[in-house]
Parts: C-alpha cells; sequence; structure tokens
C-alpha cells in the first residue's frame, strides 16, 4: 500500500512540474517575451544564488569531512602506517586547497560578471606570465608529491633485516594459510609439481619426492592398463594420452630438480597453521605471497599493507608491527576486535569469505603460541597417506 501511495505522489509531482512549466510559457507570451531574453533582475538573483550555493556547498564538504574523517582509515598498527598516513594527509591537504581555490574563483566570478545592460566581455587570448604560474606551480607540486611518496616507498620496499621473522601467506580459492620458517627461521624450498591432497603447500623434501613420484608412477600405470585393456572412443583414448604424457613431463621435471639435502631439511620445521596467525609486537616481519590458482591480494588494512599473490611467482613485504591486538581493542573499545588478513582481488564466488585473522601479541606469548603449533614433519608423520596432511593441519 506504501509503495502505491509512494507511485501516486510521484506522478502527482510530475503533473505539477509540468503544468507550472505551461503557466510559465503563458505567462511569457502574453507578455510578449522571447524565450532567449533574460531579464537583468534574473541574472543578479542567479548571481546571489551562485554564493549562496558556495556557502552550502562548502559547509556539507566541511561537515562531511569532520563527521567521516574517523572512518577513513582504521588507527595505524605498523611502523611504517605512519608514513602512509602522512602521505595521505598531505594529498588530502593539497586536494583541499586547490578544491577551495578553484571553486571558489569559480563561484566569485560567476557572481562578480554576470551579465548587465551594456557589459561585454574582454577577448583574451594569451599572457604568458599566467601561462608559466599555472604551469610551474602544479609541477611543483606534484613533483612534491612524487618525490616523497617514492622515497616513503622506497623505505617500505626495502629488503627485510636479517633478523626478520620469515612467513608465507598462501592464498587459494577461498581461503589462506600462513607458514612460517621453523627454528632455522628459513622457509622450506616449494614447488608447484608437489601440490596435492598431502602436501597442500608444495613443500619439498624427501618424503614429498617419494610421495609424488609413487603417485604419478601410480597415474601412470592405471592410464597405460586403460590404454591396453580397455575399448574406448579415439577422442577419450587422445585424452588418456595426453594425460599420460603430461605425467611423464612432470615425473622428469620431479627428477630434474636441483635442491641440496640442507635446502630439503628446511622445509621440515615449517610450521603451518589455519583460521589466525601470530606475530610479535615490535618485531619486523618479511611477507613471503604465493597463489595456487588465480590472482588475490593479501590486505592487511590496519598494518597499511596490500600486495598481490600471483600464480607462477613470489611476491615479498615487510613491516613491524607496533600496537598488540589487546591495546588495540582498549583504543577501539571493541573486545572482539581482531586484525585481519582480507583478499582484496575479486577472486571468484565466496571471494567474501577469504578471511583469516590476525594476532599481535609480546614476543613471549607469540614464541609459546609458535611452539604449540604442529611442524610439517610433525603434521606429514601423523596419518598415513590416504588421510593425507590436510586432515593433520585441521586438527
Amino acid at each position: 500500500m506504501s509503495n502505491l501511495m509512494l507511485f501516486i505522489v510521484l506522478v502527482l509531482v510530475v503533473v505539477a512540474i509540468a503544468q507550472l512549466t505551461r503557466i510559465y510559457e503563458l505567462g511569457r507570451k502574453l507578455k510578449q517575451q522571447r524565450e532567449e531574453v533574460i531579464s537583468d533582475a534574473n541574472n543578479k538573483l542567479n548571481a546571489n544564488l551562485w554564493m549562496v550555493f558556495m556557502v552550502a556547498f562548502y559547509g556539507m564538504f566541511i561537515w562531511l569531512t569532520i563527521a567521516y574523517w574517523d572512518k577513513m582509515l582504521p588507527p595505524s598498527a605498523s611502523e611504517h602506517g605512519v608514513t602512509i598516513d602522512n602521505l595521505m594527509t598531505l594529498n588530502l591537504v593539497l586536494v583541499s586547497a586547490v578544491f577551495f581555490v578553484v571553486n571558489t574563483l569559480l563561484f566569485w566570478f560567476c557572481y562578480k560578471y554576470y551579465s548587465k545592460p551594456g557589459r561585454k566581455a574582454v577577448f583574451f587570448p594569451h599572457d604568458n606570465r599566467l601561462e608559466l604560474f599555472w604551469t610551474v606551480v602544479p609541477t611543483v607540486v606534484l613533483a612534491i608529491i612524487i618525490i616523497t611518496g617514492l622515497v616513503a616507498w622506497d623505505d617500505i620496499t626495502d629488503e627485510a633485516s636479517e633478523d626478520a621473522i620469515n612467513i608465507e601467506l598462501y592464498s587459494k580459492q577461498f581461503d589462506w594459510t600462513a607458514r612460517y620458517g621453523g627454528a632455522d627461521n628459513q622457509l622450506g624450498s616449494t614447488s608447484f609439481n608437489f601440490i596435492s591432497g598431502t602436501n597442500p603447500l608444495g613443500i619439498i623434501t624427501n618424503e614429498s619426492i617419494d610421495t609424488k613420484l609413487a603417485e604419478i608412477d601410480e597415474q601412470i600405470k592405471a592410464n597405460e592398463t586403460r590404454l591396453e585393456e580397455e575399448v574406448m572412443s579415439d577422442a577419450v583414448e587422445e585424452s588418456v594420452r595426453v594425460a599420460t604424457r603430461r605425467l611423464y613431463a612432470q615425473r622428469a621435471r620431479i627428477n630434474g630438480l636441483k635442491i641440496s639435502d640442507e635446502q630439503m631439511k628446511q622445509g621440515y620445521d615449517d610450521r603451518i597453521v589455519k583460521a589466525e596467525f601470530h606475530l610479535p609486537v615490535g618485531k619486523e616481519v618479511r611477507f613471503t605471497f604465493r597463489s595456487q590458482d588465480v590472482i588475490h591480494s593479501a590486505y592487511m588494512p590496519h598494518f597499511r599493507a596490500q600486495m598481490n599473490t600471483v600464480p607462477g611467482m613470489t611476491t615479498t613485504f615487510k613491516f613491524t608491527p607496533t600496537i598488540t591486538t589487546d591495546s588495540m581493542r582498549t583504543m577501539l573499545g571493541d573486545e572482539n576486535f581482531n586484525y585481519t588478513l582480507l583478499c582484496n582481488k575479486i577472486c571468484g564466488s565466496a571471494h567474501y569469505n577469504m578471511k583469516m585473522d590476525i594476532i599481535v601479541e609480546s614476543e613471549e606469548d607469540y614464541k609459546r603460541w609458535l611452539e604449540g603449533q604442529k611442524t610439517f614433519a610433525e603434521a606429514y608423520g601423523l596419518n598415513d597417506q590416504e588421510e593425507g596432511l590436510a586432515e593433520n593441519l585441521k586438527k
């Protein structure tokens, strides 16, 4: 019923506007006025309205800025986040200054130079001083913005320190996995050739090589048995042959890997976690990002950190957390607050669900938590091959 009433009101408003327009046109015809002729009184009224609109326009801008300033970005919780916020503030100040200057000139000129009887416009084709002014000033301002940004970006993306904690964030539709370097703080080598239900991150160890080669040999044997014993169409037979050739190529790549025993050992003590990962406050962290399927984007808004995770390549980012989760909860007055890792690249139907909590705590609490997480070797050896590593991680 309410929708019907709203529709009727809208129709009546449209009819009223149409009737008022007709009345205005009839009145103009009775006064024998041409449509293009505007009276001096109307021009003056429009000029004054420009100034009224300018005041209302600036008032709304200032009110919205004040009302939503604290909602633009969450509080920064990393060392470089302060730099990024300062750059953001600098850009907003410069843009706001240009906004006020340009719009004030536009409104003022509309008010000052409205059409009057006997007034003629001055032909003003060129002025070298004006050309110099509006070329040099924007150039200097943009140079300041660009140079300041490049200096900050160079510092943010510089190499992490030697004692930085190494953490890998591994993305796939629609899930995050965190992997910590073990006691040696070194992440084990990985390869997409080893990704499977028993080794979701593709970590290379002697056992994973043997397991993967056994899986490949079993698949090759099954395919060759099908080709020998089954009667199939040409299309199906060709698809089986192609799959078999790919398995042979994969086995050749694995056998051709040149990885030292020392590199293989680095993967055994890696700790793999799901659901949430922890960071020590005041300690630099070097993140390595990988993706299994499509491009994702690791976004941690409170730390002012974002990096694409791209299939087939590795990306990195570093930062130092400065505020613990408990301290941020106190600052925000929210006992349920947690820092969050989000996917900021639309990656599929369940993109919205691709989240992971981040807990920042003291170094002592962090070490205690990390010691309680299973190493890759422990998780790999708990269950038999059929149940797989993925089931171990869930526990």
